[in-house]
């Protein structure tokens, strides 16, 4: 006997319906988790030290205005301590603060990072000078970020940060300080935030260090990429 046409319009919307709906998929938690387990496999696998200086590409707005005006890809930077049996990351955020390494690496590009480390460490990071580099390093916790890349201590930004934890610390210059006026600001997109940071009257001379004069410092040894 012939089915009625109603039904048969039925069966085939339900089919048509099922085979359009998307595969179920884990639920996001369930990526996190598994991406912090491989996060926290690396780390223990990693022969990280305190003192240790960490860059990645920021996702952050000014981002890519400060890649183009230092010609380096990486615009952010930390330093490595362990506090309470984990890495965590001295950063000049809003506020300066420690953050977890592994959100800290999550926060960057492609989550790819560069660690270097002071090319005499063994000699000159001492359990002693390490912690005065620790206790420096927390006396600027709380700071509010510096947008305008000033030099007072009152606003940091991240490069700053380090550079006067270690040359406080340690006496070391790490990077060379430059101005303004030095870097290259021919690009539309760093002309616009320098705009919006400083208006018409950009202060070309002020003293600055970027994270990629750190980075190409010679007083540094590449000891992990990833």
């Amino acid at each position: 006997m012939r089915r009625p046409l109603s039904i048969i319009i039925a069966v085939l919307f339900i089919v048509l319906a099922v085979w359009a709906c998307p595969r179920r998929q884990q639920r996001p938690g369930y990526f996190k988790r598994e991406r912090r387990a491989e996060l926290t496999t690396l780390l223990v696998s990693l022969r990280l030290r305190e003192g240790d200086l960490i860059f990645h590409t920021s996702q952050s707005a000014q981002s890519r205005a400060i890649q183009l005006a230092t010609h380096s890809p990486y615009s952010h930077c930390g330093l490595l301590f362990r506090q309470g049996g984990e890495w965590q990351v001295l950063e000049a955020v809003q506020p300066v603060g420690l953050t977890p390494l592994e959100q800290w690496i999550t926060r960057g590009q492609d989550e790819h990072f560069v660690v270097k480390r002071l090319r005499d460490a063994e000699q000159v990071l001492t359990p002693r000078t390490l912690r005065r580099l620790l206790r420096t390093g927390h006396q600027y916790r709380g700071r509010p970020y510096d947008p305008y890349f000033g030099w007072s201590d009152e606003r940091i930004y991240c490069s700053e940060l380090l550079w006067k934890v270690y040359h406080q610390a340690t006496g070391r210059a790490i990077g060379q300080l430059q101005t303004l006026r030095e870097f290259d600001l021919s690009h539309p997109a760093v002309q616009a935030k320098m705009r919006e940071r400083y208006g018409s009257r950009l202060p070309l001379e002020q003293q600055v260090i970027s994270p990629a004069r750190l980075f190409s410092s010679p007083e540094l040894v590449e000891v992990l990429r990833r």
